[in-house]
């Protein structure tokens, strides 16, 4: 007995490549995926509910090693709570914030399954080496940070006397250690930029390392304004970073233009303010063949009458 097999249409992502989904079917679909993505984040934020407390206890850990934050009645390390409900609040926004990091790779796919179809082939290769290089480059910013809080407390807490005792807000302490994460983690996807200017062809490797004095200039402002501590150790460790990072991307767009070619041009070693080589041909011009003189224009054919409209219709139109 033969089956006959069911031919498959093509998919949504094929049809929102060449074209022909509707835009009704675009907006449905981003319904659905928004809904899915919705739906991880949901989950994740069960997840991180239930690790929130631990959570809390890692962030804090920078500021309890210090030997400033130790009670000596109890022995544990304090925080102050101002508000009844301040404690569960942040367990909350932790919860949220740890959701949308469980969850990172389904929302992360749904934005990406939206987007790829108008993109062409070598524009998604682009993109997934960049988002396989950003995750790393977060997480270094954020181990950075994490070095920075302790050595930024360490100095901060030794300024203030014996007789000052010093214990911090949960809140604030924790919103500080967040935004210093996120700060650093975001500073550190800055090469990504300058590869994308070279692999766009915007800037060569050369042009990237002849302004190498003004980006080193630009990480040491940079650093020191949104570095929160003043002392000069976190400024220093993120602009040193960042140095580093740059550098390491003009190699890697070296290594680009060698690959693509680039430099080698026929007018590459040519100053602006250069007179370019010119090529005399001395090859002696041929006459180009006659050409016949056109013929007189036939008069146009009389235009037939339109017909009646009654006759120019169907009865579908």
């Amino acid at each position: 007995m033969a089956f006959a097999l069911r031919k498959r249409g093509p998919s949504n992502f094929e049809r929102a490549a060449d074209g022909s989904m509707t835009l009704i079917e675009h907006i449905r679909e981003l319904r659905n995926r928004l809904f899915r993505a919705s739906l991880a984040i949901l989950v994740g934020f069960g997840v991180g509910f239930a690790l929130a407390e631990r959570v809390r206890v890692l962030l804090s850990k920078p500021y309890c090693d210090l030997p400033q934050s130790i009670d000596p009645d109890t022995g544990l390390c304090k925080f102050v709570q101002l508000g009844v409900a301040d404690v569960f609040l942040l367990n909350l926004k932790i919860a949220l914030w740890v959701g949308l990091i469980v969850a990172a790779p389904i929302w992360l796919y749904q934005l990406w399954a939206f987007i790829a179809p108008g993109l062409h082939r070598h524009e998604r290769r682009y993109a997934y080496i960049f988002t396989a290089l950003a995750a790393p480059l977060f997480a270094a910013g954020a181990v950075l940070a994490f070095f920075v809080t302790t050595k930024g407390l360490e100095f901060l807490l030794n300024i203030s006397g014996p007789d000052i005792a010093t214990t911090l807000e949960v809140t604030r302490y924790i919103s500080f250690v967040t935004n210093l994460i996120l700060l650093f983690g975001v500073a550190f996807e800055f090469p990504l930029i300058v590869l994308m200017l070279n692999f766009v062809g915007l800037a060569s490797a050369k042009r990237l390392l002849s302004w190498w004095r003004v980006a080193v200039f630009v990480f040491f402002a940079f650093s020191a304004v949104v570095t929160p501590t003043p002392d000069p150790f976190g400024m220093t460790a993120l602009a040193v970073c960042l140095c580093a990072l740059y550098f390491a991307a003009v190699g890697v767009a070296f290594i680009n233009d060698r690959r693509r070619g680039r430099g080698k041009e026929m007018y590459a070693g040519v100053a602006d303010d250069e007179v370019s080589p010119l090529e005399f041909d001395r090859e002696p011009v041929e006459a180009g063949q006659r050409v016949d003189a056109s013929g007189p224009i036939e008069a146009p054919e009389p235009v037939a009458a339109p017909a009646p409209i009654e006759r120019r219709y169907d009865d579908m139109t």
